[in-house]
This record gives structure tokens, C-alpha cells and sequence, in this order.
């Protein structure tokens, strides 16, 4: 320590006896050498740069239209009643099967109940013998245009109608007896056709009256065959009687719904940029926000090409149906969907973030790794994904391909991604470090 400080002692009286240009000179070279010094520190701190790559690698590429929607309603039916009193036997319980017409529950109906049961029943009464006396005149105008028409053919069978070969004569036809024999039997055929419509609307009237008697009557039917659910009535509840408006109109209440056995549906909405890119027919994966654990597929059935405008902007109703079914699918569900418009077999793969394009010139290029350094390439794509871009030139399977690359500044890294004009990112790789 001793020495050392005889040393710079030494040093200071040699520097202080210099001339004063001297020791300008001195100072300097000090400098000089302490910048350099720090320039080169410096350097090696900020030169280490890191390249993140993957290999360029065959594989099937996937290119997808994405939506997002809900299960649809339409497996399922609703199970209602207008009738009002105090339930005094289920037949059904949650996940009983039923067939179309099964008894689903008794009502013993109150005072307004019984009135709505018998008007209906007494319209129920009007329109079946409405219907009867349709048919009635409908079968008296048939027997009548038979008259007719019999009258009418023995009179133009008749020699004075007929010449001898058995074809018409036509001067003869046109004699008053012969025109009102047509025209007779001509009318009646049409009142007997006139009247098969009104039968016709008599009994879908008389359908309705009975729809509308099931309504109110104490027995509540099941409208379709399938699996009831969501069924909350007990014995001793009571439905009370609703009206829609001061008219007191009748609403029905819903007691329980019935789920078909047909394959849930899915409807998403699509923008009208990729709603153009979708078929019928095409493959669909399906996840559901209350099941994130699983994925469904399916295939479109449905596109609706009108749309629907809501706040200025245009959707597609795309439908999708499921492949298969499960009861952990619920009606009205949160749903995303992947529509499948194209794949293709043995592309050569790279991220799309890897890839550069010159909006000018449409020149697509991409930065390899050769010999440890860093190669612009110019290539030519083809199909591209949200992840993923095919390379149809300019590139071969296991070529080093550069994603990303980070730059260290003393204790912290820039990262810099100058590659992507397609969007999407894809993580993972391999990375080099080289240092300057």
C-alpha cells in the first residue's frame, strides 16, 4: 500500500513539473483513454441481440371463419296451460320421455278456470257442428253435380250431338239445349269444389277450438314427443290466470319445456366480409363459455343471406348443427365457432408474423438464419391462417426462420417483431444470441 502511494506521489510531482502544454497533453490522452474504455463497455452491453426462429415445417394448413353466438331454442318446445286452479296430480316428472298428447298434469280449476273451460269447450262445440253441416252440403252438391253430369253426358251422347264416327258435332253444340246442360253441370262441380274448401277451413277451425279447449281444460297435454325439463310444479301449486292487457287477454303460463332428440343447433353471427368465404356443408368446431373444457363439431345448415342491421352495422344468422348430442348443452348458451373454408395437406408452414410484405411492390420476404447470421429471403405465399402462412417458393422444410428479435440495453431487452403483415403471433422456437 505503501509503495502505491510513493507511486501516484511520484507521478503528481512529475506532472507538476511539466510545462503547461504538457500537461494539456497528458490530460487528454487520459481521456481519450477512459472514453474508449467506457465505448467498448458500452458496446458489449448494447450489442447482444437475440433472434427468436422456428424451422419451417410441413403440415396441413387450416383457414377458418370465426363467429360468435347461442344454442338455439329450437329443439325445444314449450309446455303451457290458460288454465288456472291448483294442480292435483302429475303424471311427469324432470327427464320423464313422453310421447305427443301424454298427460303432463291435473288442475282443479277455480272459478275463472271453469268459466274459460266452458267457452271453450261451447266454441269447441260450434266448430264440430260447423264442420258437420259443411259436410252436409257438401255431399248434397256432390249428389247434385252427379245429376247433372249424367243428364248432360246421355244428352251429348245422343245422335243429334254426335255424328256416327263418335266425334262431336260441333254445329248441333252450340244449340241452347246442349249449352244449358253443360253449364248446369259445370256449376254444380263448381259449388261441390267450392264447398270441399269451406270443410276444409271448418275443420282447421275446429283444430284451433280444440287447440284452444287443451288450453284451458283441467288436463295439460304434452305438445310433442321428447324429454321434459325444467318441470317446477308439485301438487297443491297454484297457477293463477294472467292477461296480456286491459282487454284481458289471455296469456298462456309455461309449466315445463320438451327437448326433441334432434341435434343442437348453434347460431352464430358473421360480418359481411366473411360471410362471402362460407358454405353449406362446411366443418365447424364449437366451444361453449359454460364448457370450456370441450370441443364440439358440426357443420353449416343454414346461412341467412338477408342479414339483420343493428346499429348501422350487418350481421349474417349462420347455423351450425352439432354432431352429437349432450345434455350438458342448454338452450340459449354462449357459443364460439371456427367455420373451416379451406385446408390444405403438406404446405410448407411458417407464423405469419414472420412474414414481411412491401405494400408497394406486394414483394413478401422473410429473414433466415444462415451461417449464424441473419438472410432476407424473398418468397411467394399462398393460403394463410390467423397463425400460420403456406410458403409456396423460396423457402424448403427446416429452413431457420426468424419470428422476432430482442435487443439487450444494459439491464433490460427490446423486442422487435418487424415481420408480420398478416397479423397473428405463434410462440415457442428457438433462440440465438449473437453478440457485437
Amino acid at each position: 500500500m505503501k509503495q502505491v502511494k510513493n507511486f501516484f506521489l511520484k507521478t503528481k510531482d512529475r506532472f507538476l513539473k511539466l510545462s503547461l502544454l504538457k500537461k494539456i497533453l497528458v490530460i487528454l490522452v487520459i481521456f481519450g483513454i477512459l472514453f474508449f474504455a467506457k465505448t467498448k463497455l458500452f458496446t458489449s452491453k448494447q450489442g447482444a441481440v437475440q433472434y427468436q426462429t422456428v424451422q419451417a415445417e410441413i403440415g396441413t394448413l387450416i383457414v377458418s371463419v370465426a363467429g360468435s353466438g347461442n344454442v338455439s331454442t329450437a329443439n325445444n318446445a314449450t309446455i303451457s296451460t290458460q288454465a288456472s286452479g291448483v294442480v292435483s296430480k302429475l303424471y311427469v316428472k324432470d327427464g320423464d320421455v313422453v310421447k305427443s298428447g301424454d298427460k303432463i298434469a291435473d288442475i282443479d280449476l277455480d272459478l275463472e278456470g271453469q268459466q274459460k273451460a266452458s267457452q271453450a269447450s261451447s266454441s269447441y262445440q260450434s266448430a264440430k257442428n260447423s264442420l258437420e253441416t259443411a259436410k252436409i252440403s257438401m255431399w248434397t252438391l256432390q249428389g247434385d253435380m252427379f245429376t247433372q253430369w249424367d243428364k248432360f253426358h246421355n244428352l251429348a251422347i245422343d245422335g243429334k250431338y254426335t255424328n256416327g264416327d263418335g266425334t262431336p258435332n260441333t254445329n248441333n253444340r252450340t244449340l241452347p239445349e246442349f249449352i244449358i246442360s253443360n253449364d248446369s253441370w259445370l256449376a254444380s262441380e263448381a259449388k261441390y269444389k267450392n264447398q270441399q274448401a269451406v270443410v276444409n277451413q271448418a275443420q282447421t277451425a275446429l283444430n284451433a277450438a280444440w287447440l284452444s279447449y287443451q288450453q284451458t281444460s283441467p288436463t295439460i297435454y304434452a305438445p310433442i314427443s321428447g324429454t321434459i325439463t325444467g318441470l317446477s310444479l308439485q301438487v297443491g301449486s297454484v297457477i293463477a290466470s294472467t292477461s296480456s292487457n286491459s282487454n284481458t287477454t289471455q296469456t298462456s303460463i309455461k309449466i315445463a319445456s320438451v327437448k326433441t332428440k334432434a341435434m343442437p343447433t348453434v347460431t352464430v353471427n358473421l360480418s359481411e366480409i366473411d360471410v362471402p368465404k362460407i358454405k353449406m356443408g362446411n366443418k365447424a368446431t364449437v366451444t361453449f363459455d359454460a364448457l370450456p373444457d370441450k370441443t364440439f363439431t358440426g357443420q353449416v345448415v343454414s346461412i341467412d343471406t338477408a342479414g339483420t342491421i343493428s346499429s348501422n352495422v350487418t350481421t349474417y344468422p349462420t347455423v351450425i348443427r352439432l354432431d352429437l348430442e349432450s345434455d350438458a348443452i342448454l338452450p340459449n348458451m354462449a357459443a364460439s365457432a371456427n367455420i373451416i373454408t379451406q385446408t390444405k395437406d403438406n404446405a410448407l408452414l411458417v407464423p405469419s408474423t414472420s412474414v414481411k410484405t412491401d405494400s408497394n411492390t406486394s414483394i413478401s420476404t422473410v429473414q433466415v438464419m444462415k451461417n449464424n447470421q441473419p438472410q432476407t429471403v424473398t418468397v411467394e405465399t399462398g393460403l394463410s391462417s390467423d397463425t400460420q402462412i403456406e410458403i409456396t417458393s423460396g423457402l424448403k422444410s427446416g429452413d431457420i426462420v426468424i419470428t422476432s428479435i430482442t435487443q439487450t440495453q444494459n439491464t433490460s431487452t427490446t423486442t422487435q417483431s418487424p415481420f408480420s403483415s398478416f397479423g397473428g403471433a405463434r410462440t415457442g422456437g428457438n433462440a440465438v444470441r449473437i453478440s457485437h
